[in-house]
């Protein structure tokens, strides 16, 4: 949301204020996940994530009592729809309170691909990235600013889950909480491990060369 600089400071601080409440009303959420990626050094990948999420707009109405028995109903068949529409899903179920159980795995040639994410572009939370010019794969968690991250905990969400990614390719840079060797898939494989304890930690990253 760009806000032009000759605008007043108080109208420019409730734009500002607006565009995190927008960011705030329009996302899924994960709360608690497992994902798991593996990446080779020819480029294949296979990609899962298996947990709960939270449409952060549903909880909130529902939370505050706006959303009838109907409504949620309808809202929840529609959240249902788009993510069954999308072939990677396995597994969806409402739960309660605007959380949902989901499944989803993707796998294929990401240099063909070019980039993967997890739900889709315009609903980042865990993804991959293919750049030709560089020959380099980045993966790139949810990340969200400090603000949002306060109000998204003061409303009542938060996350955690784990990260695994295993790779025979070198790695170039990485935040990752541990690395170990993994000789189970293969020669030179190590796991890179996320422990993420709540929306404070680091967004997760990595990026390696194929």
């Amino acid at each position: 949301m760009s806000i032009p600089a000759l605008v007043p400071p108080r109208l420019r601080r409730a734009c500002l204020a607006l565009s995190a409440m927008l960011l705030l009303a329009s996302c899924y959420m994960p709360i608690r996940f497992d994902a798991e990626i593996e990446l080779t050094k020819t480029g294949y990948y296979h990609i899962i994530f298996d947990g709960y999420l939270a449409q952060v707009e549903l909880y909130q109405d529902i939370k505050q009592g706006k959303a009838s028995g109907t409504e949620e109903r309808e809202r929840v068949q529609i959240i249902r729809d788009d993510f069954e529409r999308d072939p990677s899903t396995k597994e969806f179920a409402y739960i309660k309170q605007g959380h949902f159980k989901v499944h989803w795995e993707r796998s294929g040639d990401l240099i063909k691909a070019r980039t993967v994410t997890f739900f889709r572009r315009n609903e980042h939370i865990l993804g991959l990235s293919f750049n030709k010019e560089t020959g380099q794969i980045s993966m790139l968690g949810k990340s969200l600013q400090r603000d949002v991250k306060d109000k998204l905990r003061a409303a009542g969400l938060d996350t955690s889950g784990n990260i695994r990614v295993f790779t025979d390719a070198r790695v170039v840079t990485h935040n990752a909480t541990s690395v170990r060797p993994y000789p189970d898939k293969g020669p030179n494989y190590k796991v890179y491990t996320w422990e993420i304890k709540n929306l404070l930690s680091p967004t997760p990253s990595l990026k390696l060369q194929l």
